[in-house]
């Protein structure tokens, strides 16, 4: 234990809290302790601990403008202090300052903004207002060269915020993070050195700034920052496993004063968002940076059976850097102990989830009571093509449906244009992905396609099917900067046949990715996931004989609906990064395998913490269930280009005793 601190200044009667929380709670709720480090394991009541403390603090006499309570969303703080409303009546509270990191430091910079050259109404941009302006100084200072695919202004979003938020430079996040574009350095430096100037001269301040200006004025201004220590007696943060560089450093500069008292709250088991800055490091070094800290571990969990949190400890124990807790159920035995369920493929991996979850439904499990989780958004393509066959209802928290992503419908208009050239919803979303083009251009080359079109359709033959793309419009009269991206786009086409045969569904598939690569680099922050989607589509039309089944089917598949039913009863499917603070009675997680989950990026590299974090991910999957655990992964690849290829099981269901799990053969 730490050595002993106040809480307060003023002698109230300590309420009594012993009926309400178990003793690891209250043990932390009651503590005197200068610093103290909260471990809450999953389930375990983390937010009702820091609710009482809060509630607790109040009631000792703390004065409500004393406390600051930093939280990661707007839900999480109001749903904390509505509750200590009710545990302490306090006329005063609306002065406890309680809210987000960005929303504490927009309070702050509001009152003190004329310091760092702003006036007090300055402008929060939001998403749209940054990309506009990005997008307007790409356009400006960019590179123009002809054969050029600048990134997009929402790459470069992405790169600035990622910087701001590690405390690193854009050149550290260029190299290490977005090599491909390494070629645009230059501009890149000129664009993002417009763009703070821009930000200045509007007198506003991007969702990121308002973090690193808070942190700026903090650090810089030792008046500013003596009277915000002097304030606050009490610093309490939430969720303090997923902070981040700039977060840290402003708790450091509001709760170093000689008087203030800084009680974390987290689960470095949890610590699942490096890839957005968060640093697990902050909550496993705290002793270190607080030699007087008290730890009190919350190893209580009230959700799961215990047959789950036993396969759930035994994971993490692999894990070398973590805080050492075992969690304990408060629930009596379940009815099964999770299943294992190595599946052939994904295809049938995806009918053994759907006709499963048809079975629970049936036997009454409410569909709201179900999710299916998993580590990136492609992996649950088969899973949604057999829930929608099997009129299923679902919703997708991990982005829109898989046919419906903007690459997946990029990549479809190429197969559906080689088959229909009169296509013209296809054409033109094809060729508004070629640098410069907009909608004034691509009306142009459509009238120059279709001029040539009946005489192409002609030589073709009887079926009117064209095979020779390049031969039969390379020679429409395009502008010098587009010819190049013209000619592409033919060949991309001409390259879905051979010998006047169409080729398999996922060898045009492939195709297509070839043809669309270089635009995702430049179009997309996230340019590794969508190439997984393609690869993943390339997978799925392995399964059809013929390119026009597999488009008439993916067709019927994008309109439907997800199965009929209430829109607020149905089943989840989600990315476990999403899926953090969510619960449901029955979890299935898939696609366990290694290169999968953990990534195979994180394999390739060696890196431990990388491989970690991966094992905190999977964590967090099993601990989601309630009742019921599936984990299910399929043994082969059917990617027929590269043939058929042989997965091994994720590593991580090695650390999970075979006692702990029952295999069921699919």
């Amino acid at each position: 234990m730490g050595r002993s601190y106040p809480v307060a200044r003023a002698s109230s009667p300590a309420p009594d809290f012993s009926n309400e929380l178990n003793p690891e709670q209250l043990a932390a709720v009651e503590t005197e302790a200068r610093h103290a480090l909260v471990i809450a394991g999953a389930g375990s009541g983390k937010t009702r601990t820091l609710t009482y403390r809060v509630a607790r603090l109040l009631a000792l006499g703390v004065a409500p403008w004393r406390i600051l309570l930093l939280t990661f969303t707007n839900k999480a703080a109001k749903e904390m202090l509505g509750r200590v409303r009710e545990l302490c009546p306090c006329d005063d509270i609306g002065s406890l300052w309680g809210g987000t990191f960005h929303s504490v430091a927009n309070r702050l910079l509001r009152r003190h903004a004329e310091l760092l050259g702003y006036t007090p109404s300055f402008t929060i941009l939001d998403t749209d207002d940054r990309r506009s302006m990005l997008k307007r100084l790409v356009k400006e200072l960019g590179d123009d060269r002809a054969s050029a695919r600048f990134p997009k202004a929402d790459v470069l979003s992405s790169m600035f915020s990622l910087a701001c938020n590690r405390g690193e430079t854009w050149r550290d996040v260029l190299r290490a993070e977005y090599p491909h574009l390494d070629r645009h350095e230059e501009q890149i430096g000129a664009i993002c050195q417009a763009y703070e100037a821009a930000k200045k001269a509007n007198n506003a301040m991007d969702f990121d700034d308002l973090l690193q200006n808070a942190v700026m004025l903090l650090g810089r201004h030792e008046d500013v920052r003596e009277r915000y220590r002097n304030q606050f007696l009490h610093v309490l943060v939430d969720e303090y496993q997923d902070t981040n560089a700039l977060q840290d450093k402003m708790i450091d500069l509001l709760a170093g004063g000689p008087d203030t008292s800084l009680m974390a709250v987290g689960d470095d088991a949890q610590s699942i968002y490096s890839w957005r800055g968060a640093d697990v490091r902050h909550i496993l070094d705290f002793t270190e940076r607080f030699p007087d800290a008290a730890i009190f571990k919350i190893e209580t969990n009230y959700r799961s059976v215990p047959s789950i949190l036993e396969l759930s400890n035994a994971a993490i124990a692999a894990n070398k850097r973590r805080f050492e807790k075992t969690l304990r159920p408060a629930r009596a035995g379940g009815e099964m102990i999770p299943a294992l369920v190595p599946a052939p493929d994904s295809r049938v991996e995806g009918m053994f989830v759907a006709q499963r979850i048809g079975e629970l439904i049936a036997a009454g499990t409410p569909p709201r009571d179900i999710a299916v989780l998993y580590r990136a958004h492609y992996n649950s393509l088969d899973v949604q093509m057999e829930l929608t066959r099997a009129g299923i209802p679902f919703k997708l928290t991990s982005g829109v449906r898989f046919f419906e992503q903007a690459h997946v419908k990029d990549a479809m208009a190429l197969l559906r244009l080689a088959l229909n050239p009169l296509d013209e919803v296809s054409f033109r979303r094809l060729v508004l992905t070629i640098p410069k083009v907009g909608n004034v251009m691509a009306g142009k080359l459509w009238t120059l396609w279709r001029e040539a079109l009946p005489g192409v359709q002609a030589a073709a033959g009887g079926d009117g099917i064209v095979h020779d793309f390049t031969g039969a419009f390379g020679g429409c009269r395009v502008s010098p900067g587009v010819r190049p991206f013209w000619g592409a786009l033919l060949q991309a086409l001409d390259g879905l046949s051979e010998e006047g045969a169409w080729s398999t569904p996922d060898a045009m598939v492939e195709n297509a990715v070839a043809y669309l690569d270089p635009y995702m680099q430049q179009a997309y922050d996230d340019y590794d996931e969508r190439v997984a989607d393609l690869e993943q589509l390339a997978e799925a039309a392995t399964t059809f004989a013929d390119v026009q089944e597999f488009l008439a089917q993916t067709s019927l598949l994008t309109n439907a609906d997800g199965g009929e039913g209430d829109a607020s009863d149905r089943v989840t499917l989600s990315t476990i990064h999403q899926a953090k603070g969510l619960e449901w009675k029955i979890v299935f997680v898939i696609s366990l395998c290694d290169g999968v989950f953990p990534h195979r990026r994180v394999i390739d590299a060696g890196d431990r913490d990388a491989l970690e974090e991966e094992l905190r991910l999977f964590y967090v999957a099993v601990t989601r269930a309630e009742d019921q655990l599936y984990l299910s992964y399929p043994r082969v690849n059917l990617r027929s280009y590269e043939g058929s290829l042989h997965q091994y099981p994720s590593r991580f269901l090695s650390f999970c005793p075979s006692e702990l799990m029952e295999q069921w053969d699919v």
